[in-house]
């Protein structure tokens, strides 16, 4: 059985064309218009990336429509960091996307996002983008959310879907639909790891194979952390996932964080209750992140201790 190639457009009036004709030839099962997903990457597609395309088959239907943009986005990338050496494998992109349900491909290029240069007017991402990403990589998150807004209009989903390993940039892109208020259903789509516990990365092709066996550490800390909370509080938890990032060879660490999965703000070291561990951290050259949920729990209060008197402590 041949397995089906989604059209490829690369221009803003191929894609207009692409989305009416689908529109006008796939009216829901109700009879009312055809529901359509959007996954947004950046190429170089992996198994994670995959997995937000069949997760937006299923919300789209089989009458609706899966759309996923392949752009390197500039925009988001600060002096010195890896925009011209990104991978990039459209050809191999399309074949991959034909095997798990995408209908359209929106290729564009820089010129066709940003027709007039690097644009005057961008989405700020305010709070949300100045802590941990925003510290490391200044400007990064403001061209995420100009990029997806952009890309939002463009395509007009019913919904979107995004990695959870990318947890502060799912936050914001929810928080920008919310203050903006757009028209559209934001999901996240649990991260999806190697059979070894490595998050699925793009960047993982960078790393040498003994790179790859010091990364372990990322994913190794964030569970040691995780099983930590339930017994030790906050402070367990950083303290157990830092021990093991600073013992690990090879790994320099941006940032290690327990944060409100709601705010990216820091968790209090008295918290109780659901919270997110962050880590970003550089392999050789290669800068990762990942994430793990945590359930915090009070730590066990240390019994008192009474002082003897002078009669009971004698014999």
């Amino acid at each position: 059985m041949t397995t089906p190639t989604p059209a490829v457009v690369s221009s803003r009036e191929e894609l207009r064309d692409a989305l009416l004709a689908a529109t006008l030839g796939s009216p829901g099962a109700a009879g009312g218009p055809a529901r359509r997903a959007v996954v947004m990457t950046m190429g170089a597609l992996h198994d994670g990336h995959l997995e937000l395309v069949r997760r937006a088959r299923a919300e789209a239907g089989p009458d609706g429509q899966v759309l996923v943009t392949i752009f390197v986005n500039p925009l988001q990338f600060g002096k010195g960091e890896d925009l011209d050496t990104y991978p990039r494998d459209l050809d191999g992109d399309v074949a991959k996307l034909g095997t798990v349900g995408a209908d359209l491909v929106f290729a564009p290029t820089p010129d066709v996002m940003y027709p007039d240069g690097d644009p005057v007017v961008r989405v700020s991402a305010g709070c949300a983008g100045q802590v941990l990403e925003g510290v490391h990589r200044p400007g990064h998150m403001d061209g995420v959310l100009t990029v997806v807004l952009k890309l939002l209009h463009l395509t007009r989903p019913d919904v979107a879907l995004f990695g959870q390993k990318d947890a502060q940039q799912l936050l914001a892109v929810r928080r920008m639909v919310r203050d903006l208020d757009l028209d559209v259903e934001i999901l996240g789509v649990p991260t999806v790891r190697e059979p070894d516990g490595l998050a699925m990365s793009s960047r993982n092709a960078y790393l040498s194979p003994e790179e790859r066996g010091q990364a372990l550490a990322l994913s190794r800390a964030l569970r040691a952390g995780a099983e930590a909370g339930p017994r030790g509080g906050a402070p367990a938890v950083l303290a157990t996932a830092s021990g093991i990032l600073n013992a690990a060879p090879g790994v320099v660490v941006d940032y290690l964080a327990l944060v409100d999965p709601d705010t990216v703000e820091d968790v209090p070291a008295d918290r109780t209750g659901p919270a997110l561990l962050l880590v970003a951290a550089r392999v050789g050259t290669t800068r990762l992140i990942d994430n793990q949920a945590v359930d915090v729990v009070a730590a066990p209060e240390t019994p008192a201790v009474v002082p003897l008197t002078g009669q009971e402590a004698t014999p």
